[in-house]
């Protein structure tokens, strides 16, 4: 069963630290691309970071460039997402993605994070 399981979420204040992680099975991660998106209260999914499966090149929004670092260890099958200097606009739902060779194209359920003092 493919499955991508979202942790590391939580409550945080402004300029905190918190570091998501996304766990995977039932597909070999190294031939997958992943990408991090968010959904803001009362807003639509938005793209936060990419990470390919070729040569780990990396993508971030203009938001959080500077900020957020994604990486991916394919021997444990996991991809993070290190979010540094924390704001109230990154307050949201985050979810892993994966895009396969051949079309493939998985979600996780998400995880909260919430930026409030």
């Amino acid at each position: 069963q493919v499955q991508l399981v979202e942790s590391g979420g939580g409550l945080v204040q402004p300029g905190g630290s918190l570091r998501l992680s996304c766990a995977v099975s039932g597909f070999t991660l190294e031939y997958y691309a992943i990408g991090w998106f968010c959904r803001a209260p009362g807003k639509g999914r938005e793209g936060v970071s990419f990470i390919s499966s070729a040569d780990g090149s990396t993508e971030y929004a203009d938001s959080v460039k500077g900020r957020f670092t994604v990486s991916r260890d394919n021997a444990r099958n996991t991809v993070s997402l290190r979010m540094d200097n924390l704001k109230s606009e990154d307050t949201a739902v985050y979810y892993c993605n994966a895009n396969g060779p051949t079309g493939e194209n998985y979600w996780g359920q998400g995880t909260q994070v919430t930026v409030s003092s």
